[in-house]
């Protein structure tokens, strides 16, 4: 038994509240897809706009790129703003309250993603240092809202569907990636409408003729399609700022039960007189553990407790970006053999149709998988759904990379794309989302934002490194590995993450926040997952005063 007020969390029936803190929670991580996976038919755009020249010499598929040391540094300053955000937004959650710099990251990112569309002039070189610098603002702001999103709605949730309310926290990434696509689609169909002439395509244009003719307009296109995103993020700023603070950390940080249970009050349809408290309830083994400990982050006595978890979770997280940025930052690449050639295509219908087959693969595989995860994650678990992704995403990689022979640019056939749907399907549906739910479920309510935030953090420089890494790995032999040797690699690096989840990772299914935290509170930790369940039992057998703790 715990604390009345945090009972009654954990037992709550669904209502109202938990639906709508899903969508308030949510809009940061919609946000964060949207402006993230809206980058490649950008990119499409910008280099039209700013690297015009037609070099007849060369392969036409190398038109109008974006140089890939910029195009690879638009990506990390995104990532590395990130890491930034959740290290250091995870650690004023902490410290201030969830709900005090909540609207903050909000704003960044709001502010961020206006940004991304103004620059001080249309020199190339200025357009990029502006470019870069919201964008990396707009990444502090999205990393500050992983760990305070996770953290708030895992305190508000009852432990039997807990889990759902997270993975649905999360899969917004879905339909923000969606809804970028979209977006991209509905704006190059209206520009291209809205020209009075028909645009030519460069194999359209005299042989001496070395400048691909662009409409000056083009150069709104994407501006827009960038500023477009703020405006879900800042729609939720009022409801977060209406938000009161989470219960959990109302009466176990600032020990202030009462105005717990007040809040409590607000927002769920439970009454005052039922969850003050009687001094008795606080004398449990759980709640006195919560309440009397004092270590501090990163002590011997943290690291005895929550160092095996924090590991743990920051390598699954660190291993799962490495491919999922990868995958979906240049899944287009899949499609080169069913996409038209640039010199045959005009501006817009190039951006179109890499987000065209964007959308495809979101509602195809993507979001698909984000649904069984909510559905599924509270009868099956955690570490199971983990496992199983990690592994059915090696045999997608392996598989694929067996059968891709040519490159990017031949037609790799339905079975091809098939498999690498899969592979999206499989990172929602397992890694990619329960990475961001166990962080939340395991570490103490006066760490636990800023466990996940250095979890999360982890993770990015992962997706750093996979990102940039496979931009650079992927291309052909001999100024790359080639498809088929980088995809294998990412096979390799999915088997890892499945060693990692089998051996390391906890549970948190069907338990209280506070029973999670306090799990190995008489044991001790054992590195091996499955060994604190043997001496737990044995220990109980011997020390049965464990039972009757008093604060």
């Amino acid at each position: 038994m715990a604390l009345k007020v945090l009972s009654a969390l954990d037992v709550a029936k669904t209502q109202y509240y938990h639906f709508k803190a899903i969508i308030i929670a949510g809009m940061g991580l919609f946000t964060d897809s949207y402006d993230l996976f809206c980058i490649p038919p950008i990119m499409r755009i910008i280099g039209r706009i700013y690297y015009p020249e037609i070099h007849r010499d060369k392969d036409p598929k190398y038109w109008f790129e974006v140089p890939t040391s910029i195009a690879s540094t638009m990506i990390a300053v995104a990532l590395m703003g990130t890491v930034i955000g959740q290290l250091v937004f995870g650690r004023l959650g902490d410290r201030v309250g969830r709900r005090q710099v909540y609207g903050i990251s909000l704003m960044m990112m709001v502010v961020g993603s206006i940004g991304c569309g103004f620059t001080l002039s249309r020199l190339t070189s200025m357009v990029f240092v502006c470019f870069g610098f919201f964008r990396f603002l707009l990444g502090i702001g999205i990393g500050g809202d992983y760990p305070l999103s996770a953290t708030i709605m895992s305190e508000f949730a009852n432990k039997r569907t807990r889990g759902a309310f997270i993975a649905g926290v999360f899969s917004m990434q879905g339909f923000g990636i969606l809804l970028s696509s979209l977006v991209t689609m509905t704006m190059c169909s209206i520009f291209k409408a809205s020209k009075d002439e028909k645009l030519l395509t460069p194999v359209e244009l005299k042989p001496w003729v070395n400048v691909d003719p662009v409409p000056p307009e083009a150069d709104l296109t994407w501006r827009l399609i960038l500023m477009i995103g703020a405006i879900p993020a800042a729609a939720t700023y009022y409801w977060r700022m209406k938000m009161p603070e989470t219960a959990r950390f109302t009466a176990l940080v600032e020990k202030n039960t009462l105005q717990a249970a007040k809040d409590m009050e607000k927002v769920l349809k439970v009454s005052l007189t039922s969850i003050l408290e009687d001094i008795e309830m606080i004398s449990t083994p759980n709640t006195c553990a919560a309440l009397s400990n004092d270590y501090t982050l990163f002590s011997q006595e943290f690291l005895r407790r929550h160092g095996r978890d924090l590991i743990a979770a920051s390598m699954n997280w660190f291993l799962v970006d490495i491919v999922f940025y990868s995958l979906n930052l240049f899944q287009y690449h899949t499609f080169n053999g069913h996409m038209t050639a640039k010199d045959h295509i005009n501006i817009y219908d190039d951006a179109l149709q890499v987000a065209k087959f964007q959308a495809l693969v979101a509602i195809c595989a993507t979001i698909p998988g984000y649904f069984v995860t909510v559905y599924m994650i509270d009868y099956v678990g955690r570490v199971a759904i983990q496992a199983a992704g990690f592994l059915c995403m090696a045999v997608s990689l392996f598989t694929i990379a067996k059968i891709n022979k040519g490159g990017w640019d031949t037609n790799q056939g339905t079975g091809f794309m098939i498999l690498y749907g899969l592979t999206f399907f499989f990172s929602n549906f397992g890694p990619n989302t329960t990475t961001f739910i166990v962080p939340a479920e395991l570490f103490p309510a006066r760490f636990r934002a800023t466990c996940h935030g250095i979890s999360g953090a982890v993770g990015k420089v992962g997706a750093v490194i996979g990102s940039i890494g496979f931009m650079w790995a992927s291309r052909d032999y001999p100024h790359g590995l080639g498809v088929s040797h980088t995809l294998m690699a990412m096979g390799g690096v999915c088997v890892l993450g499945f060693l990692v989840t089998y051996f390391f990772t906890r549970e948190t299914m069907g338990r209280s926040l506070e029973e999670n935290e306090n799990a190995d509170e008489f044991t001790g930790v054992v590195f091996v997952r499955f060994w604190p369940k043997k001496f737990w039992a044995k220990t109980n057998k011997e020390s049965p005063v464990n039972e009757n703790l008093s604060c």
